[in-house]
């Protein structure tokens, strides 16, 4: 094996395959939790950065430096493209993030550095996959949980009434103590349904408030369910 690796085209392959294989882990995470950068996009952003690096490492010299600095500005730039203002929040932080690390283990894989790629590939996916129950934990129990109480409304009801579905829910929280922080679309599961989610903030926990916005919401005729739960500020 090390003496085909001695081949510099059969290196870059060998290279190019790695970053394929971790990259396509990565992006199997995101395209289970339906990240808008999923299987093919972080696959993508890893085969290139490693393909880029070998280039510039096959080039030698300053152009080595010059195509990895070119590659995480690059990155980053894509990244930003991850990133949607929502309502009051901001969705895609962690997206973007994973997206520059997979770029980062791409890096590695196309200089070579096989169990650097590995190591950091582990420690992205222990992040996405380990720290969420940990993160969300710390949600419940901050500060300011009993200041202030985050929760999530899904609403279904009929793509011709979606504007006047937003309008009624800005109505009904007008009449309450509650804040909008986002409110986001979505297609829904049946043809001609849309799903709206909005995530609110309460003064504090009150769960008759809730129940109470919920009937009123499941009142109108064009909504199909409603449901509700508390949600977590961690916004992906």
């Amino acid at each position: 094996m090390s003496e085909l690796l001695q081949d510099p085209q059969l290196a870059t392959f060998a290279r190019l395959v790695l970053a394929l294989l971790l990259g396509g882990i990565i992006g199997i995470e995101r395209q289970w939790r339906q990240r808008a950068a999923g299987l093919r996009t972080n696959t993508l952003v890893c085969l290139g950065a490693a393909a880029f690096v070998d280039l510039g490492q096959n080039l030698g010299g300053y152009a080595n430096v010059q195509v990895v600095a070119y590659v995480v500005s690059g990155v980053g730039f894509l990244g930003a493209g991850a990133i949607i203002k929502d309502g009051a929040g901001i969705r895609g932080l962690n997206t973007a993030a994973t997206l520059w690390c997979s770029a980062a283990v791409g890096a590695c894989a196309g200089t070579g550095q096989w169990l650097t790629s590995l190591f950091v590939t582990a420690l992205l996916m222990v992040i996405n996959l380990g720290f969420r129950p940990i993160s969300r934990f710390i949600d419940k129990h901050s500060i300011t949980q009993d200041q202030n109480v985050v929760y999530r409304i899904h609403v279904v009801c009929a793509d011709t009434h979606e504007a006047q579905m937003r309008t009624t829910l800005l109505a009904h929280l007008a009449e309450r103590p509650l804040t909008l922080r986002q409110l986001r679309t979505e297609d829904g599961s049946e043809p001609h349904e849309i799903s709206l989610h909005a995530e609110i903030e309460a003064p504090e926990r009150d769960r008759f408030m809730i129940e109470d916005l919920v009937q009123a919401l499941r009142r109108d005729e064009s909504v199909t369910s409603v449901e509700y739960g508390e949600g977590s500020s961690e916004v992906e």
